[in-house]
């Protein structure tokens, strides 16, 4: 698990690249709650925009769901808990006042960065 990179997944890349490749400028795996390790994606900080790109596995999409065979209650307790995590980091970044938008790393990226630009240039903040 250590060697699990945290960012720069292929489905992020995939991403960040049309969201570059349409203008929208954006920063990377930042932390925007103070007080907090949690991290975001994708940030959009002057329209307080937080994108995560979340993979299948680590955070038990109900379409690719799987639990190892060995050590089967450790990972059902390890996805259990990222998907605990994942709920209170949206509700400190809703709390805070962020948008929060999540998307699955097998969804197609161009309609990922269709919703994420609409959102981008609807928002009325930083203008």
């Amino acid at each position: 698990m250590q060697r699990t990179g945290r960012r720069d997944t292929a489905a992020e890349c995939a991403v960040r690249s049309e969201l570059h490749r349409r203008g929208l400028r954006y920063f990377v795996d930042r932390r925007v709650v103070p007080d907090t390790r949690r991290r975001v994606d994708i940030v959009f900080p002057q329209r307080k925009i937080a994108i995560f790109v979340d993979g299948c596995f680590w955070h038990s999409c109900s379409m690719h769901r799987s639990v190892p065979r060995a050590n089967r209650d450790w990972w059902v307790a390890k996805l259990a808990a990222n998907e605990r995590r994942d709920r209170e980091t949206d509700a400190q970044l809703e709390d805070a006042g962020w948008t929060v938008l999540r998307f699955w790393e097998h969804e197609d990226p161009m309609a990922v960065a269709d919703t994420i630009e609409a959102n981008v240039r609807s928002s009325s903040r930083g203008k």
